[in-house]
């Protein structure tokens, strides 16, 4: 059986590191893709695929990403489930990365900062 996703999309928000109670650096992101295809019925633009990444690729994700930075992800699909608070099984789908990679040229990040700070000045 195989199962392997590969996506390259933007980080929707700024990552954020969380640890578990055994210490290992856990992050969940979200990355948006652009939607192709000629002929296809397209509702929206882009999709939004939650993607959760482990250990030293989770640290590395929030010291040199963004929201805005452009990613690519092998990984797998995983699917999950929990009763929330409502007592209601809710159903999760996301990407287990097994590798990222930052595609940003150093460059294009500097611009990205650039045009943020001008929004909060302006």
């Amino acid at each position: 059986m195989i199962n392997q996703v590969t996506i390259v999309g933007r980080l929707t928000e700024d990552p954020e590191i969380r640890f578990t109670s055994d210490d290992k650096a856990v992050v969940n992101v979200t990355v948006a893709l652009n939607r192709f295809g000629k002929g296809r019925r397209v509702d929206h633009a882009a999709d939004f695929i939650p993607c959760v990444i482990w250990g030293k690729q989770a640290e590395n994700t929030v010291e040199y990403c963004q929201k805005g930075t452009l990613v690519g992800i092998i990984g797998e699909l995983q699917t999950r489930n929990y009763t929330n608070r409502e007592e209601k099984k809710i159903y999760v789908t996301e990407v287990l990365v097994d590798k990222i990679r930052f595609l940003n040229k150093k460059r294009e990040s500097k611009e990205i900062e650039i045009e943020e700070e001008q929004e909060l000045e302006g």
